[in-house]
C-alpha cells in the first residue's frame, strides 16, 4: 500500500431537474459573468442550453456562449474561447456537455490569465498557477472530467493529443441529471461505459494488492457498470440505470479507485495516439488496444489478472493455473466489448489495417522518440509500443 493524498473538492448536485439550480450555484461560487461552453446542436435541441441560460438569468448572472466543441476537442477552439473571455470580461466558465466540452473549458480557464499560448501547458513548457473557476452541467457520463484534475486537448498541427493535469482544474460544482442522458445513441453510451471502466482498470492493474477496500470499490464499479449497460442499451430511458452509470463515471475518475495504489495508464497513452492519428472516439480506441496491452503484460502479475477475471468478469477460477484464468478474463473482456458494439482491434476501429508508417509514428510520438517510457505495471519503451500496436492490428 502506498501513502496517498485524496482531494475531491467538487460539489455534486445530482437528480431530476438539477440543472435548474445552475444559476444559484454559479452565484455561490462568486461568478458574475459566465462563458457557457458547449458542443453541437444537441444541447440546443434538447432544451438544456435554454434551461441553463434561464437559470443564469434568474440568478442575475450575465453570460456569453461559445459552442462548437467536437470530440477530441481542438486547441483552436480553446484559443477562440480564451480571446472571447478576455474580450467579454468573463470570470467563470460553465461547461454544458460531456468530457470534451469540460476539457476544453478547463483549457480555456488556464489560458485566460496566461500571457503565452495555452498549448504550452500541454507541451509541458509552462505550469498553470491560476485559472478561472470551472463548473459543469454534465450530459455524457464517460470521461469523469467533472471530478478529475485532467484535461486532454488535440492539436491538428502534427495530429497531437496531449493531456495536462493540475488540481486547480477541478470543477467547483457538477450538475448531473440522468434524464439528460436518455437520448444518447447506443454507440456513444457504449463508448462512455468503456471509458468509465478503463479509468477504473488503469488504477486497478497495479503491483500493490494489499489495499483491499480500494480493490473492492473498483470491482463494484466495474461489475455495476458492466451489468447495467445492457439495461440502458435495451431501455434508454431507464432512469435508475442511467443514474448508476452517470455516478460511476464520476467515481471512476475522481481518484477514489486509486487510493493506496499506483496506476498504469499505458492504454490511455497508446489510445491518445490512435485518437490523434485517426480522430476516433476515445472509448472505442481504448477497447481496440486494451486486449493487446493485457496480453503483453499479464504474466508479470497473473494473479492480479486472475482476480479481475473471477471478481469482475465471472470467469471460473482455475486454481492450478492463474495464467489460464487471467487469459480467460482478457478474452471475456473482449467478448463484453463486442457485445456492446466496441472494437477489439485497430482494423475494427478504423476500417482498415494501420500502415507500418502510422504505427511507427504513433509509437515515436508516444515515447517522445524513445526518450521515455509509459506505464507502471510494465514500463513500455518505443519498441514495446510498436509491438502492442502490431498485436492490435490484426
Amino acid at each position: 500500500m502506498k501513502d496517498f493524498n485524496y482531494y475531491a473538492p467538487t460539489e455534486v448536485v445530482f437528480g431530476r431537474e438539477a440543472e435548474a439550480r445552475t444559476g444559484q450555484l454559479v452565484h455561490k461560487y462568486q461568478g458574475t459573468k459566465v462563458l457557457v461552453h458547449y458542443g453541437g446542436q444537441s444541447a440546443k435541441r434538447s432544451g438544456l442550453l435554454d434551461a441553463v441560460c434561464r437559470s443564469l438569468q434568474e440568478a442575475g448572472i450575465a453570460y456569453v456562449t461559445l459552442g462548437g466543441v467536437v470530440p477530441n476537442p481542438r486547441v483552436a477552439k480553446v484559443r477562440e474561447g480564451v480571446e472571447l473571455c478576455r474580450k467579454e470580461g468573463v470570470d467563470f466558465i460553465l461547461a454544458v456537455g460531456g468530457g470534451s466540452v469540460i476539457d476544453s473549458a478547463k483549457a480555456i480557464s488556464i489560458g485566460v490569465p496566461y500571457e503565452g499560448d495555452v498549448w504550452d501547458f500541454y507541451l509541458r513548457k509552462a505550469v498553470a498557477e491560476t485559472c478561472l473557476p470551472v463548473a459543469t452541467v454534465l450530459t455524457i457520463p464517460a470521461a469523469g472530467s467533472e471530478m478529475s484534475n485532467g484535461s486532454v486537448i488535440t492539436n491538428d498541427e502534427g495530429k497531437l493529443k496531449k493531456d495536462y493535469c493540475t488540481d486547480i482544474f477541478r470543477c467547483k460544482f457538477a450538475v448531473m441529471n440522468p434524464e439528460r442522458t436518455f437520448t444518447l445513441p447506443a454507440y456513444q453510451t457504449a463508448c462512455g461505459v468503456t471509458d468509465i471502466m478503463m479509468h477504473t482498470m488503469e488504477r486497478y492493474f497495479s503491483h500493490e494488492d494489499d489495499m483491499e477496500i480500494t480493490d473492492s470499490v473498483a470491482e463494484s464499479i466495474l461489475c455495476t457498470v458492466k451489468e447495467t449497460v445492457f439495461k440502458v442499451l435495451h431501455t434508454p430511458d431507464d432512469y435508475v440505470s442511467r443514474a448508476q452509470i452517470m455516478w460511476a463515471g464520476s467515481l471512476a475518475h475522481n481518484d477514489l479507485t486509486g487510493c493506496g495504489t499506483v496506476g498504469d495508464w499505458s492504454t490511455h497513452c497508446l489510445e491518445h495516439e490512435l485518437s490523434g492519428m485517426f480522430d476516433v472516439a476515445h472509448g472505442a480506441g481504448l477497447a481496440s488496444i486494451w486486449g493487446s496491452w493485457a496480453r503483453t503484460v499479464y504474466l508479470l502479475r497473473p494473479t492480479r489478472f486472475a482476480r479481475f477475471a473471477v471478481n469482475v468478469m465471472g470467469v471460473p477460477n482455475d486454481f492450478t493455473s492463474p495464467e489460464h484464468t487471467a487469459l480467460a478474463g482478457i478474452e471475456a473482456m473482449e467478448r463484453f466489448y463486442h457485445a456492446i458494439g466496441m472494437p477489439t482491434s485497430i482494423p475494427e476501429l478504423i476500417g482498415r489495417l494501420a500502415t507500418e508508417e502510422e504505427i511507427q509514428t504513433m509509437a515515436r510520438i508516444c515515447s517522445d522518440n524513445d526518450a521515455h517510457t509509459i506505464g507502471t505495471f510494465k514500463p513500455l519503451n518505443m519498441q514495446d509500443m510498436i509491438d502492442i500496436y502490431w498485436k492490435a492490428n490484426r
